[in-house]
């Protein structure tokens, strides 16, 4: 049987991933907006068998169990955080991430020191309250995956990754609220990705939205900006929040993998539509429209100079280095590849510039190299 893809237009809204113009018309949220409601259209599953049936999550849960923090008392919070100074030396070590000669003939060719110092603040404000709401998000599709996934080992595990999750979105808040100058709404783009995965009613597609694609995401970034920090109690934070986002992105991969050798290829087809999908909202989340116009610059041309920066492709690109090798590990890659034609996702992943990371290892296999250790605790 031939399984035929839909198109972009069919799956993102738009031909042409880089369609400034479609990528701006999803409207921003309403920063008014306090309680956001979407529909949850899954089953709540009990199961009877208690027995152990699936090794790999019990050690993962073993792990969870073992690897809890507080976010209280186990963090520096009483160190002061200079956000001018950490926005000069974070600028200082990896510069705007924009070539100073694109610049010519922009809103930004006359920004001094001082006004690249503003938006790199609100640049870090910007992101932390992404990562933030996408926190939240994995705290309510993990509730989610606690109810409707129908194995007793994985719903041990979800239960953990709850906590874990309230905690995230605990720390960030906090570090937002009290070291920094509150925070932005949510991006359009990955509000409506959430909706989408918590809107979903198959408990595989929960996992796959938020575990592997969002998560895996996550786990890429928080590594970037905690290499490049120079803010002591924020480093300290992500790497608090790594050790239990590896995790999670595991759970996904151990989880899905075992499913989705079950699955015919027109239920394979809908999940890399989908993977495709959340690979592109994330992408385009990146943009950081919010920052732009805050500061006062046409979003529009702020957008193309952004899409048009190496620096700035090579930093997206890099995002996806867990989700590639991820998708890799649980065939989805190149399932349904024919008579030598590459597999429909493998080239989805080439036109977004992300396939190189394909043989990097995946997080079901690393994922305890991220546990912390007796160092994290004396540095905290």
């Amino acid at each position: 049987m031939t399984v035929t893809h839909n198109t972009n237009e069919e799956i993102i809204g738009r031909a042409e991933i880089n369609d400034i113009d479609a990528i701006l018309a999803i409207p921003n949220a309403d920063p008014n907006e306090i309680e956001h409601v979407v529909k949850n259209n899954a089953d709540t599953i009990f199961s009877w068998d208690y027995s152990l049936q699936r090794p790999a999550l019990r050690k993962l849960y073993e792990k969870a169990k073992v690897g809890q923090w507080n976010a209280t008392t186990d963090l520096p919070w009483h160190l002061d955080v200079d956000v001018e100074k950490c926005a000069i030396e974070e600028r200082e070590l990896i510069g705007t991430g924009l070539d100073p000669n694109t610049f010519i003939g922009t809103p930004v060719e006359k920004w001094d020191d001082k006004k690249w110092l503003e938006f790199n603040i609100e640049s870090k404000n910007w992101s932390l309250s992404q990562f933030m709401h996408g926190e939240q998000g994995a705290l309510i599709c993990t509730a989610k995956i606690v109810e409707t996934v129908p194995w007793i080992d994985a719903k041990y595990y979800a239960s953990t990754q709850v906590m874990d999750e309230a905690r995230h979105v605990e720390v960030f808040a906090k570090y937002l609220d009290t070291k920094l100058s509150g925070h932005y709404p949510i991006n359009a783009h990955l509000k409506m990705l959430l909706d989408d995965i918590v809107t979903d009613s198959r408990w595989d597609m929960t996992y796959l939205g938020m575990q592997i694609m969002v998560e895996g995401l996550a786990l890429a970034a928080f590594g970037f900006i905690h290499m490049m920090t120079t803010e002591p109690l924020l480093k300290q934070l992500l790497r608090y929040v790594m050790s239990d986002e590896a995790r999670h992105v595991a759970f996904g991969v151990l989880s899905l993998k075992e499913y989705y050798q079950e699955l015919d290829g027109a239920e394979i087809r809908e999940r890399q539509e989908f993977a495709y999908e959340a690979a592109v909202r994330m992408r385009d989340r990146f943009l950081q429209q919010e920052v732009w116009d805050r500061m006062g610059v046409p979003v529009k041309e702020a957008t193309a100079l952004v899409m048009m920066s190496p620096e700035q492709q090579m930093f997206q690109q890099m995002l996806f280095s867990k989700i590639v090798p991820n998708c890799k590990k649980l065939g989805l890659l190149d399932a349904g590849a024919t008579n030598g034609k590459p597999g429909w996702l493998r080239q989805k992943f080439g036109e977004l510039g992300v396939i190189q990371f394909e043989d990097w290892v995946d997080t079901g296999e690393e994922y305890e190299t991220f546990a912390l250790t007796d160092e994290d605790a004396r540095t905290a």
